[in-house]
């Protein structure tokens, strides 16, 4: 029997305090219409919050039109403010506290899906969505630090107690911070520090507007990029420190490049049959048919699979870190609790269960809380469909088409 665990002790970020350590990671739900709330997604964040979170984060919110990746992606603008002030009440009203991830795509969208030719640190042609790329001009840039000052300010008039900048994954703040895709000859491309200049900004700008706000501010960021070439742990720890400095309450410790190295971010195998069942495009479901393999290499799952990682940010960062990846046990979320991480980000067991932090506390009640585990199967059913379809577990969806069935046997 667990005894005087930290898990279910409240615990603050800056102004904010939790009733206990989990957070519901920032994992796309697929769930807007027009780019805004849905019923689904607050049904969705409002299960999660009656299942005992301490807080639930809304993923990802575009920062300005140019930064969407889907369809289905919130776009902070002040005509959504009822809508999303409608989720949180709704997620308050449960116990737990709403947070909304904020970023930008950059050279991961469309121009059917942005209403402009994607942006990055450079121009180019990036085949994963496929299409060509503009680098941002500096005024762009500017404009862009702007944009995540105002959507602080929208997610503080949304009712969110917190917000989360994305700056991983390979996403904007991500490519600039890239050696390996930044080769901007000017101020924000050629060193490391260059190379930062445009999250710092960034981060300057949202907690100057936090502040105002009385708002908690995380930051998600890579500890490692995933592929040869990109950001490694010196590099990341270096950003970590930088954060820390800029007055960050909290940083959320991934890792994963979604156009090089996607499953590093989830591990496992990517379902190729699912993905390419419900694309939409023809070509491009040909396309990852016959090399998707090759493009989205597997990447062996195994529990807590940041946690080593992250213990070298612990060793050097004092501010608050939320552990994720691989989650799934209480015997492992008990180890990242003891190896001094104060919270636990989560996603794909809350897919299966929302209800999943209420169900470890009951197992524990009972003398069974060591040995919980997830029901999550970790077949990532729910990422090789999110591109095109909402969120949703294989275990609890009746009629998997047959040819989908054998992955997940």
């Amino acid at each position: 029997m667990i005894r005087k665990s930290l898990l279910f002790t409240p615990s603050s970020i800056g102004p904010l305090t939790l009733r206990n350590r989990t957070v519901r990671a920032a994992a796309f739900e697929g769930m807007c219409v027009d780019n805004g709330p849905s019923e689904a997604l607050y049904n969705y964040h409002t299960a999660v919050a009656a299942g005992g979170i301490g807080m639930t984060t809304v993923a990802y919110a575009a920062v300005s039109r140019s930064g969407l990746s889907f369809p289905t992606q919130l776009w902070m603008r002040p005509s959504i403010v009822p809508g999303l002030r409608h989720l949180t009440e709704g997620i308050h009203k449960e116990g737990a506290a709403a947070s909304v991830q904020m970023g930008h795509c950059g050279n991961m969208s469309h121009r059917s899906i942005c209403g402009c030719m994607p942006v990055s640190a450079n121009s180019g042609f990036n085949m994963y969505s496929p299409t060509f790329v503009r680098a941002l001009k500096k005024k762009e840039i500017l404009e862009l630090v702007k944009d995540f000052g105002k959507a602080t300010v929208l997610a503080h008039e949304s009712g969110f107690d917190a917000v989360e900048i994305h700056a991983g994954h390979g996403y904007l703040l991500s490519q600039f911070m890239s050696g390996w895709l930044n080769r901007r000859k000017d101020e924000y491309g050629g060193s490391f520090a260059n190379r930062l200049r445009f999250t710092s900004q960034v981060m300057e700008e949202v907690m100057e507007a936090a502040a105002r706000c009385h708002m908690a501010v995380l930051v998600k960021m890579n500890m490692r990029d995933g592929f040869r070439g990109g950001m490694e742990l010196d590099e990341s720890i270096e950003v970590a420190g930088l954060l820390e400095s800029a007055g960050v309450h909290a940083l959320v410790l991934s890792g994963g490049y979604v156009s090089r190295a996607p499953m590093y971010v989830m591990r496992g195998a990517m379902p190729i049959r699912t993905l390419t069942y419900y694309m939409p495009w023809n070509y491009v479901k040909i396309g990852v048919r016959m090399i998707g393999r090759w493009m989205i290499r597997p990447v062996p799952f195994t529990e807590g699979y940041f946690l080593e990682d992250a213990r070298r940010f612990r060793e050097v960062i004092r501010i608050p870190l939320v552990c994720v990846g691989g989650l799934f046990s209480r015997t492992v979320i008990e180890k990242a609790l003891l190896d001094g991480f104060e919270f636990i980000g989560m996603a794909r067991p809350l897919i299966n269960d929302p209800a999943f932090v209420n169900h470890m506390k009951e197992a524990e009640e009972k003398g069974c809380g060591k040995d919980f585990t997830s029901g999550c199967t970790h077949a990532n059913y729910c990422i090789g469909r999110m591109y095109t379809r909402d969120m949703v577990c294989h275990q609890h969806l009746d009629g998997i088409p047959k040819r989908l069935l054998n992955e997940f046997k």
